[in-house]
């Protein structure tokens, strides 16, 4: 029982990264009609984004420190950090630890200014082609922006640790009933669990009680009509494409302490990204996260030793498996719309 509880915990932990990514990718399909293979991409941005604020907040200046010497008498060049500089040593410490959170302020501004530049600059020419360009070209742009980053920041995973107050475990066995030390559970990943779940319900609350996601619902249902209104339908969906942005950019930015940033993360979530959208139905927000939540217990449960040890090989295509079957009974997906992409 406790390795089920683990493996649950852990689906959970897979299963919100899918359904954030998937949730940007059908707010995008479902808004603009455009399928966005650079969604991945934008991912992997919001990671990149926590290590570029990690390196401003540790960057520092060397001073001669006439209290230490080298083994030849010479004073040493000591490191000082800006930030400790500026606010103390406490406060300045503080503010290096907490990187990671940080981020999220500083990539939310960075991650819409980059969705608005790829809506505006590329993706509104191809809302009229068919889904094969979009593809193409959404898939040759992601291409572009990995190797940008590949370029800047090199090839090789780029720690970026979680603050200090979240390192180590949390005794998850303990509050279940069971003995000390029988489920361990790492602090961050629960976070990133309970982020994941605000951020897709603030999504939906935000669509379900504004005004402006109430124009944008309707423009997804029937954008004619909506237009036919006065309602710059356009500008509004623009602002969804940077939303989307911008709810890739804070996934990437939290799961950095979890994966290692680097140039191709992007691309290793946006293929099972897609297999959710796609299980979940296209265009439907609520299918993207019940089908990201469930494909990611399914596999984590696949990955058990025992689940292995039988069935070698079963954890790397359990997916697709699963998409195989739901979209053989139901084509749409588990909560798909008929008309959508079956022109």
């Amino acid at each position: 029982m406790d390795q089920i509880i683990v493996q649950i915990l852990n689906g959970l932990d897979k299963g919100s990264a899918y359904a954030l990514i998937a949730l940007g990718l059908t707010l995008i399909f479902g808004t603009l009609g455009v399928v966005n293979f650079a969604h991945g991409a934008l991912f992997m941005m919001g990671a990149f984004c926590a290590v570029i604020l990690s390196r401003i907040l540790s960057s520092s200046y060397k001073v001669v420190d006439d209290t230490q010497t080298d083994f030849l008498g010479n004073p040493l060049q000591v490191d000082v950090f800006y930030m400790q500089d500026w606010f103390g040593e406490a406060a300045g410490a503080t503010i290096m630890d907490w990187a990671v959170p940080l981020a999220i302020l500083f990539s939310i501004p960075v991650m819409i200014a980059i969705g608005f530049a790829m809506e505006r600059g590329l993706i509104k020419h191809f809302y009229k082609r068919p889904h094969a360009d979009q593809i193409l070209v959404t898939f040759g742009l992601a291409i572009v922006l990995q190797e940008i980053i590949k370029y800047f920041f090199g090839a090789n995973p780029i720690q970026t640790p979680a603050p200090e107050a979240f390192k180590g475990s949390l005794d998850f066995g303990v509050w279940l009933g069971y003995e000390a030390n029988a489920i361990m559970y790492p602090y961050w990943r629960l976070v990133y669990f309970f982020f994941s779940a605000l951020i897709i319900a603030g999504v939906f609350a935000f669509l379900q009680f504004t005004t402006f996601g109430m124009v944008v619902r309707a423009g997804m249902a029937d954008r004619e009509t909506v237009g036919l209104l006065g309602i710059d339908i356009d500008k509004r969906f623009t602002f969804m494409f940077g939303l989307a942005a911008a709810v890739a950019g804070v996934a990437g930015v939290m799961y950095a302490p979890i994966v290692a940033p680097n140039y191709h993360m992007g691309m290793d979530f946006l293929v099972l990204s897609f297999v959710v959208v796609v299980v979940g139905g296209m265009g439907s927000l609520p299918g993207a996260v019940a089908a990201g939540f469930l494909l990611g217990i399914l596999e984590s449960f696949a990955s058990m030793p025992a689940v292995v040890d039988v069935l070698p090989g079963i954890n790397q295509i359990i997916i697709y498996l699963v998409a195989i079957v739901i979209l053989l009974t139901r084509p749409r997906g588990l909560m798909g719309r008929k008309g959508v992409m079956e022109d």
